[in-house]
């Protein structure tokens, strides 16, 4: 029986990440950057007013650091004719005379001599002739040429997560397109001959296929492009016909409820000429038996998971999400790990190492992680579905562990998607 960690060493060597792709701004959001995107240009690309108000030489409205008010907080005498406006986008040059000001909206050119902007809520907003009722000082409330980034400054690094303020950044740069490492195609297929889809009423000794649909939403959640290829005839010829159509569109295959019983060796032999397929026990539970080899003429990574749900997703969890997440050039593929306190006892399988669902919480008086045993407590069943919608994180048991009292530390895994 082979280690959990030795597994993982065996699936892990076989990632290989799609070659990058240049894809439009609008579709890089959640992919990581590939390139070092240099700016050519100044950002912003000319000086410009920061906020709505008038745009002024600072000379002009005296910096002595107080309000324009007498003693009766009346606002004193201190106005200036106002001679135009600019408004955001305009291409109309002005040039500022000493001692006037001009009406300026945010984001407008700033005229020429001006070195400051009266906010506008510090006047009295007059179109004529502006009362001034608070100083500014030089370069107040102005956005200056290459404030945010100058010609060859690097705006979005390599090995970057583009999120919303670096689809914005590179947009304010100039770049339509963005080299990126694209998501892993991975194809979800369920065989079993007790399977029906949702949309039809299954009858005796028939279930719903619940596999497919939710390996793919979990293959999703880890990043990839996924392609929900269904239930597959169990028929051998049929089947691989199916499984090598796969091979070709998809970086990784996943097939679901090959292992375990006769259907195990059906799969297998199958497939046993498209490539290395071994079923193996790993020391885990749930889901210690699997499947994994590396099929077709480009070697793709296939994994053959159980048909209970419960340890088909958690198998995902554990072997087949960090070789997405390493095919998505991410430097961390595991999922962060915390120490919590249990607030139940819980038992485990011995010689395995237990991923068990549970709940974790915080104390908030101390900030202590805690964690409520979901699927590990005694007399609990390890194969409910429902625990395991309710479940946000995994309980790590060691395989020398059989039982954990309350109140003991336990490491745990949190399921909450991290970019």
């Amino acid at each position: 029986m082979r280690s959990v960690e030795e597994q993982q060493t065996i699936v892990t060597a076989a990632a290989v990440a799609p070659r990058p792709v240049r894809v439009a701004i609008s579709e890089a959001q959640g992919l990581l950057c590939a390139e070092e995107v240099v700016t050519e240009r100044p950002l912003p690309g000319f000086d410009q007013a920061a906020i709505d108000g008038y745009a002024v030489r600072s000379v002009d409205v005296q910096s002595a650091g107080s309000d324009f008010r007498d003693e009766d907080g009346a606002p004193t005498e201190l106005s200036l004719p106002v001679v135009g406006e600019v408004t955001a986008g305009s291409r109309q040059p002005i040039r500022l005379q000493p001692r006037q000001a001009v009406k300026v909206d945010t984001g407008a050119p700033l005229p020429t001599l001006a070195d400051a902007v009266l906010p506008l809520e510090s006047t009295d907003g007059g179109r004529a002739r502006v009362e001034i009722y608070k100083l500014v000082r030089s370069g107040d409330y102005v956005r200056r040429v290459g404030d945010d980034v100058q010609p060859g400054d690097v705006a979005v690094r390599a090995g970057t997560i583009i999120g919303a303020a670096q689809v914005g950044l590179l947009a304010a740069v100039g770049r339509d397109k963005v080299l990126v490492h694209p998501r892993p195609r991975l194809s979800v297929i369920s065989v079993g001959g007790e399977l029906v889809d949702v949309d039809r009423s299954p009858g005796p000794g028939q279930v719903y296929d619940v596999n497919s649909y939710a390996l793919a939403a979990a293959a999703r959640d880890a990043g990839a492009d996924v392609n929900r290829v269904g239930m597959a005839n169990t028929d051998a010829g049929r089947l691989r016909d199916v499984v090598e159509g796969q091979l070709i569109r998809s970086e990784i295959v996943v097939i679901a409820g090959a292992v375990g019983g006769g259907a195990s060796e059906d799969v297998h032999d199958a497939l046993a000429d498209l490539g290395n397929l071994e079923i193996d026990r790993v020391a885990m539970h749930p889901g210690s038996v699997q499947g994994f080899g590396q099929l077709g003429r480009d070697e793709v990574p296939t994994f053959l998971l159980p048909s209970n749900p419960v340890s088909a997703l958690v198998v995902f969890e554990v072997m087949v999400r960090p070789l997405i997440r390493i095919a998505l050039g991410r430097r961390q593929p595991m999922r962060r790990i915390v120490s919590a306190r249990t607030v139940s006892p819980i038992t485990s399988i011995e010689d395995r190492k237990g991923f068990l669902r549970g709940q974790l919480m915080r104390d908030e008086a101390t900030g202590e992680y805690l964690v409520q045993a979901l699927g590990g407590a005694p007399g609990a069943s390890s194969h409910l579905l429902a625990t395991l919608a309710e479940a946000n994180c995994l309980v790590l048991i060691d395989p020398e562990v059989t039982e954990v009292r309350t109140g003991d530390q336990v490491d745990v895994a949190f399921l909450a998607q991290r970019s």
